[in-house]
């Protein structure tokens, strides 16, 4: 995501519950791996009944939600009835009188659950993208429920026996691949979550777990009301000065909506930085609305501060139940990084390079102030303004100009639909005959070579009712076993326009849009026998990467020229103005990557402190952090401080926010593969398919990108990207800003 992947993945990491359907047997299923000598018995355990419109497959196309047929305060019924069955079936998993088998206890459990999925996944989506009174409350009283359940399943003394029991005897049995890898996962998440942990440990684990949920459930919705909340007033027209007329029209429209008539607000996003702070002239005003944005959720009734002190010592009480030495060391088991050490140390190698960038652009900055005429020294809110002055003086680069040519709809159907069809096959067709959460989502049917495969939800606009960020969901996750195929859906928050204008998109914005459309292709080419191990369900230092792969497809100039016209005139943006994005690529590096490493080692030094450490001051603990992390916070804040780190406290994020520079790093190597060997082109798509983009979690990370690339990753690319080593060549004027 810029946010997350999908609900399904982080759901899946705790819990292996899947979105299922039944479907016949194929000869693969009926000559499952078996223990030697086994004799079986009939086994015909009674299961309760669903009641709810989730008790069935959908009717409607691929099994589309009905999300026209819920009412909001039907969804906590829905979801208890659900929780219900899935204890029963696994329950009934877990007392099968015949020997453990991987047909009757881990491919059982593949197909549990169908009713939990179908209806969870679709309430999720809502919880993040529509949500009210009514859902805030059932998300809160469902979350320890939820939490409960995944208790109830891995910490099954019976159901983990079985289990236990095929993975002690696996090299006696004939294994496909995927089972070898579906039976790996199941033995260690059940380790992971407890299962050889005495009575004691886990009755308190339960506890541990449950308040957990609650505390992610209720710090979610702060930071939303939070977010909401810190929107400033201005006063007058001309204090916006720097602002185009349409963003103007925006923000006294959202003044007049929110009450306050005459007058202008500006909102702040998810991120600590807030973009329009870019081109506000007016100093008083941008540092408002910086303040605005990095004191939220401190104080008052949105204060998330009291809670995030309270699941920092849960966290850490769960690692010394363990045995673990961190909360981080217990909880990147599955990754590609499993080791706390390795994932500060690829980050901490980078700060002295990264700290001097800082300290030079600093300068550079300082020195355009004084040229103004101004005595004041650079402050935080500054930073982005006069980066931009600069950025156009020095690469003709004017952000608002750009975004004139970034039609939303146009971005998403002229670009990164045309990139689709050339790399794989793609073709889209709007679709008016199904029902969404909201009337800002459009849905796609998705065919390759003119066989539909998928269906393609898109929920671009911001709206108080959703949560800040990015991010892609499964509503239905394929799977062979199951006959299913892929429904998936892309979440952003793209400014709205004024009434009676075009929705236009910023160039982060455009950038974001390809991202999240990579970990929807990375759903959509899902081609794996199990739900759990399909598309997006990996590790969360894995899942960002086809993602951030397909951000380089943006700014390629033949797809650049499909979707980039001016939302006035149709011209196709000018090739200068392309130079002038690649030019400025590794501009204000200091600042856009210098935000990522803090707030990425904020969160490891959060995970990896000694479990027995108390802390009794949020925000002194954060200073203190930042400090030791040696970056220059005081002028380039981290992308979220604490009291907002939605990631981390909600996303399944914690000690995994590395993961996004950690895939960077193979996003670069790897798109210099596909420079070095053709571009864009079907062959291409092809071998990304064949080797990761298809592959889900059927094989080991390092052996996809080995696949894909023929060689282990490359660091070097990430750092020339990101102006940290010098390259082949350099921008012109960008002496001093490396």
């Amino acid at each position: 995501m810029r946010g997350r992947p999908n609900m399904k993945s982080r759901l899946l990491a705790t819990t292996m519950i899947i979105a299922a359907t039944t479907a016949c047997a194929t000869p693969q299923e009926t000559e499952m791996a078996s223990l030697p000598g086994t004799a079986t018995v009939d086994y015909d355990p009674e299961i309760p009944e669903a009641t709810s419109i989730f008790a069935e497959l959908s009717p409607l196309y691929m099994h589309a939600p009905q999300f026209d047929q819920v009412e909001d305060s039907e969804w906590q019924g829905i979801i208890e009835e659900a929780i219900a069955i899935q204890l029963a079936e696994v329950e009934a998993i877990a007392n099968n009188p015949n020997p453990p088998t991987m047909e009757n206890t881990l491919v059982a459990m593949e197909r549990s659950g169908q009713v939990f999925s179908r209806s969870y996944g679709a309430f999720s989506q809502i919880v993040g993208a529509n949500i009210n009174d009514t859902i805030a409350a059932t998300d809160a009283a469902l979350a320890p429920q939820i939490a409960a359940m995944v208790d109830s399943i891995y910490l099954n003394p019976e159901l983990f026996n079985r289990v236990r029991t095929i993975y002690d005897n696996r090299a006696a049995m004939a294994m496909t691949p995927e089972d070898a890898m579906l039976l790996e996962v199941y033995y260690n998440n059940f380790v992971h979550r407890g299962a050889l942990l005495g009575d004691e440990a886990q009755t308190e684990l339960r506890s541990i777990n449950g308040r957990l949920s609650s505390l992610s459930s209720e710090i979610s919705q702060l930071i939303t009301r939070g977010q909401n909340d810190a929107a400033i007033v201005v006063e007058t027209r001309e204090e916006l000065e720097g602002l185009s007329d349409g963003q103007i029209a925006a923000a006294a429209a959202l003044a007049a909506d929110r009450g306050h008539d005459g007058h202008y607000m500006l909102t702040v996003s998810n991120t600590t930085g807030v973009p329009i702070i870019s081109q506000l002239s007016n100093r008083d005003v941008r540092e408002r609305i910086y303040r605005a944005s990095v004191d939220r959720n401190q104080s008052g009734e949105t204060s998330t501060l009291p809670m995030i002190q309270e699941a920092i010592g849960l966290r850490n009480r769960r690692a010394q139940l363990f045995g673990e030495p961190t909360h981080a060391n217990w909880q990147m088991y599955d990754r590609m990084v499993s080791d706390p050490a390795m994932a500060i140390g690829f980050m901490t190698d980078m700060v002295p390079a990264l700290r001097a960038t800082q300290e030079r652009e600093a300068a550079v900055l300082q020195d355009r102030i004084e040229q103004d005429g101004h005595s004041f020294q650079l402050a935080p809110w500054d930073w982005e303004y006069y980066a931009g002055i600069v950025r156009q003086e020095r690469y003709a680069l004017d952000n608002e100009e750009i975004k004139q040519y970034f039609v939303v709809d146009r971005v998403l159907e002229d670009g990164i639909f045309y990139m689709a069809g050339e790399l794989y096959g793609l073709t889209f067709e709007e679709r008016n005959d199904i029902p969404t959460y909201h009337p800002d989502v459009s849905v796609y049917t998705v065919f390759q070579d003119g066989e539909a495969i998928a269906l393609f939800y898109f929920d671009p606009m911001q709206r108080d009712s959703k949560r800040g960020g990015a991010w892609m969901s499964n509503f239905v996750e394929q799977s062979h076993l199951l006959g299913l195929r892929p429904v998936v859906t892309n979440t952003q928050n793209i400014a709205p326009p004024a009434p009676g204008e075009p929705a236009l998109a910023t160039w982060d914005d455009v950038t974001t849009m390809f991202h999240e459309f990579g970990h929807a292709l990375h759903g959509i080419f899902a081609d794996q026998q199990y739900p759990s191990l399909s598309g997006t369900n990996t590790a969360r230092d894995w899942v960002e990467f086809p993602s951030q792969f397909h951000e380089n497809f943006a700014a390629l100039p033949e797809v650049l020229q499909r979707y980039a016209r001016h939302h006035e005139t149709g011209e196709v943006i000018p090739m200068e103005l392309v130079e002038a994005i690649n030019r400025a690529g590794r501009f204000n590096q200091g600042h856009s990557f210098g935000e990522v490493i803090a707030a990425s080692l904020l969160d490891m030094e959060w995970h990896s402190m000694d479990p027995n450490t108390r802390v009794n001051d949020v925000m002194g603990f954060e200073a203190a952090a930042l400090d030791r992390i040696g970056l220059r916070s005081d002028l380039v804040p981290p992308r979220y401080k604490t009291p907002y780190f939605r990631h981390i406290f909600e996303h399944g994020y914690d000690a995994g926010y590395y993961a996004y520079t950690w895939t960077e790093m193979l996003h670069h190597d790897a798109y210099s593969y596909v420079e070095e060997n053709g571009g864009m082109t079907r062959e291409m798509g092809d071998h990304i398919v064949n080797t990761f983009l298809g592959q889900g979690h059927s094989k080991s990370y390092e052996q996809m990108f080995r696949d894909f690339t023929g060689r282990d990753p490359r660091v070097e690319p990430l750092l020339e990207a990101r102006g940290l080593i010098p390259g082949d060549t350099e921008p012109a004027g960008a002496e001093g800003v490396q």
